[in-house]
């Protein structure tokens, strides 16, 4: 049987991903659907890094850790939409084995490192409200940069783990992927290979990700929550609660639909591949605008950045009729 496996598996140079089981006519309405949520992602995230870059006044901490959230949303989506969107014209549907392993390698990567800057975030407002006068001398670059390093770092370690473990595993019951991208479970299902160990290792990478990242934000809000409520003011109070419900949102959605994907038991595909819609696809396209809109600086620096533009624009045709 080892034999057998291993035979198997030497053979498999491609994939076939299933996708959605739904009437080929609506695959035009998914195509249009998918392509309208990717090219509000491209635009909101690009969009915060510049306005994030280009602005001096967002050049804090919060911000330098938003920018990398939105870098982070950008690439582990155009990981996975593009692909999605072609497998809607494409009758084949098939993914190279070396197109499944580096879509399952980036996407892991930065997945984790999402969740360890959520984590981050949340520790940064933990400062910034609850001790404000030492945030500057807490929350130095030198640590910001170490932490964002370290959330990458982590992600790395995880992707690298992930993906040799799954990668190893022997493909001979089925070539065909019953998802619209490369993950670790759906490859499990098409394996011949005992999965007990795999299943181990997969639940400890997820108990020493999910557990202390959602520890650290359960714990930092706690002590927010119970400092805000101090602050006399209700201006105050309003903006300290509007910073928090929107990164409290955000985390909300991620972790939910990722509970739902790899810690309950994997017995309901189609469930699954909506689940897994709302971390690849519906939280980048949230968080650049829960961020903006709801965010009075960004507001104020696309004003000042549309502004100076304009004024750019103005001079240049008001030179133009002079000559």
């Amino acid at each position: 049987m080892g034999d057998r496996g291993t035979s198997n598996h030497s053979e498999v140079t491609d994939f076939i991903l299933v996708g959605f089981r739904v009437l080929p006519e609506l695959h035009i309405l998914l195509f249009l659907l998918f392509l309208l949520v990717y090219a509000m992602i491209l635009l909101g995230n690009v969009g915060m890094m510049v306005i994030i870059m280009t602005d001096p006044q967002l050049n804090t901490p919060m911000y330098f850790f938003l920018g990398n959230l939105s870098f982070v949303d950008l690439f582990y989506s155009s990981v996975i939409a593009p692909k999605t969107m072609i497998n809607f014209w494409s009758e084949s549907k098939s993914i190279s084995f070396a197109g499944c392993v580096t879509q399952l390698f980036l996407f892991a990567l930065f997945i984790v490192t999402e969740g360890f800057l959520l984590a981050v975030m949340a520790y940064d407002r933990f400062i910034a409200i609850c001790n404000p006068l030492l945030y500057t001398v807490q929350m130095s670059t030198r640590l910001c940069v170490q932490l964002v390093a370290g959330s990458y770092f982590c992600g790395c370690i995880s992707s690298v783990l992930v993906t040799s473990m799954t990668f190893t595993l022997s493909f001979c019951a089925s070539r065909a992927i019953d998802h619209f991208y490369c993950d670790y479970r759906p490859l499990q299902r098409i394996s011949c290979s005992d999965l007990y160990i795999p299943n181990v290792v997969s639940f400890f990478l997820c108990s020493i990700i999910i557990l202390p990242t959602i520890i650290v934000i359960i714990v930092s809000y706690i002590y927010i929550v119970s400092t805000v409520l101090k602050i006399r003011s209700t201006e105050g109070r309003q903006k300290a609660f509007s910073t928090c419900s929107s990164h409290l949102g955000v985390v909300s959605v991620l972790y939910g639909a990722i509970t739902f994907m790899y810690v309950i038991p994997d017995r309901f595909p189609e469930l699954s591949k909506v689940a897994s819609l709302c971390y690849t696809l519906l939280t980048p396209m949230l968080n650049p605008l829960i961020y903006s809109l709801r965010n009075k600086d960004v507001k104020e620096a696309l004003r000042r950045i549309l502004g100076k533009k304009l004024f750019l624009f103005n001079s240049v045709l008001t030179e133009n009729r002079s000559k």
